[in-house]
């Protein structure tokens, strides 16, 4: 009897990248100094052999991208079920400003991707696809799998491997992500940005190799919440998070009939709602949470279970996203991948510092740190970067960004709706659907900066020429809170 292996083959493969990669980092100080990610190591190291040993073995890494795509939900879900501690008024208002946070690198980023992509096409590549800048935001700002799903589907359009272009910037913004979070990790200790308590662990050689030492008393890992003769604590976490995946999987369909209804404007929207499948995901959590609230079942959820559930689903996540690129494909626009990649990130050094520490009022350092991650190399290796200073999620920061995806998701219909009017440019040779794709980027801009002036307020341009600013250079004192 024949089964496939082709699954567990690729798991496999994954598991022992990130066995290598660990190694690495416990005895190579290059890996320590920087801190760099186990799994962008294992990627990085896995990229040469999907490309060219795996195919000789007929095994494609199309399925890394499928996995890619999943397992981003996954993490979603894990993290958004959460029980939360923080609520009411100050809790609604952090979450607010983490949602108008994350939507700010949007529209700048598309505002770039999209302007570098008609320089290049009245330049040096006049037969560029008009929609190869909103790869930039996709890959960067919302991730390898939405860059993946919405490329692969830009081919009805004429714009093959547009799908691996999307997770070449999902790597560069990885790597973004690694040596500038580091980099803003180490500058924020030298100037003081980030509070002394959260410094205690950072010298630590546990820190620094990755692993704990054989005679140190380590943390615990997660909770027991159900007797193991039953059903293993574990295994009832995996179960909750699964069926709500599927929850959110009939949801999606549910959707797709309703909007095919429509024709074929609605075909599109759904091709988009697909591609940001973990969206979804999380309003679906968020819905299972608030019935288990009601229910008075959420003791039977464990916040460390779940946070090592997200952490293995992020693992595996960021390991795929890099070894699935296709080398032949973005061979032919490696220099414009390198240099817009390069723009966005020092964009994204500059301003977020700037535009986080005063929006924010309590961890401004954590959120600034989160937002970059997420704006560069999306959330995996945004928390990744908050595991640095947070190893537990003890500040409310990851609970606020799971929750104010909700609201991210209401204000980002326009720009999903947006998303195929440069395609639509290639296709019908009318350039003002671009300009209309650059206009809902230029309006996204112009709200979150209206309501960055109503939060901030006076804060907003003080000490305006430096990027961190300090709680002694504004009248608002460090223990303030959102109002």
């Amino acid at each position: 009897m024949s089964f496939s292996w082709t699954f567990l083959i690729d798991i496999g493969v994954l598991s022992v990248g990130l066995l290598l990669a660990t190694a690495l980092r416990y005895r190579i100080r290059f890996f320590q100094r920087y801190l760099i990610p186990n799994a962008l190591t294992a990627g990085f190291l896995l990229l040469p052999v999907y490309n060219y040993l795996m195919p000789r073995f007929g095994l494609s890494a199309d399925n890394l991208g499928m996995l890619v795509y999943h397992l981003l939900s996954i993490s979603f879900i894990s993290m958004t079920l959460r029980n939360v501690t923080n609520k009411g008024e100050k809790s609604r208002g952090r979450i607010f400003a983490t949602s108008m946070a994350t939507l700010f690198p949007w529209g700048a980023q598309a505002i770039l991707g999209l302007l570098f992509t008609l320089l290049l096409i009245r330049t040096v590549m006049p037969d560029l696809f008009p929609a190869f800048g909103m790869l930039l935001p996709l890959g960067f700002a919302q991730g390898p799998g939405q860059a993946f799903a919405i490329g692969e589907g830009w081919a009805r359009f004429g714009f093959e491997g547009a799908g691996s272009i999307g997770l070449t910037f999902a790597a560069t913004g990885f790597l973004a992500s690694s040596f500038g979070g580091i980099l803003l990790i180490n500058v924020g200790i030298k100037r003081g940005w980030l509070e002394k308590r959260f410094l205690r662990g950072l010298d630590t050689s546990a820190v620094k190799s990755g692993i704990y030492p054989s005679r140190k008393r380590r943390p615990v890992a997660a909770e027991m919440t159900t007797e193991s003769e039953a059903i293993d604590s574990f295994s009832l976490h995996v179960a909750l998070v699964m069926a709500v995946y599927l929850l959110s999987y009939l949801l999606l369909l549910g959707l797709t009939s309703l909007l095919s209804l429509i024709g074929p404007l609605g075909e599109d929207l759904a091709i988009n709602l697909w591609g940001i499948n973990f969206v979804f995901s999380a309003l679906t959590a968020i819905l299972v949470r608030l019935v288990m609230n009601k229910s008075k079942l959420d003791f039977i959820v464990d916040n460390a279970t779940l946070t090592r559930l997200s952490g293995l689903a992020v693992d595996l996540m960021v390991v795929a996203a890099v070894a699935a690129i296709s080398i032949v494909v973005v061979q032919e626009y490696l220099v414009a991948i390198v240099v817009l990649s390069l723009l966005a990130a020092s964009l994204a050094l500059i301003t977020i510092p700037w535009f986080c520490s005063r929006l924010f009022v309590d961890h401004s350092f954590h959120r600034a740190l989160l937002i970059f991650g997420v704006s560069t190399g999306t959330l995996p290796t945004g928390l990744a970067l908050l595991r640095v200073i947070d190893p537990e999620f003890e500040t409310p920061v990851a609970s606020d960004y799971m929750y104010a995806t909700g609201l991210t998701f209401v204000f980002a219909i326009p720009f999903i709706l947006s998303i195929n009017l440069p395609a639509y440019a290639a296709t019908t040779g009318n350039m003002l659907f671009f300009w209309a794709g650059v206009g809902v980027a230029l309006a996204y801009t112009l709200v979150v900066t209206v309501a960055f002036l109503l939060i901030a307020r006076k804060r907003a341009f003080a000490a305006g020429r430096h990027i961190w600013l300090r709680p002694r250079e504004t009248s608002f004192t460090e223990t303030q809170t959102q109002e």
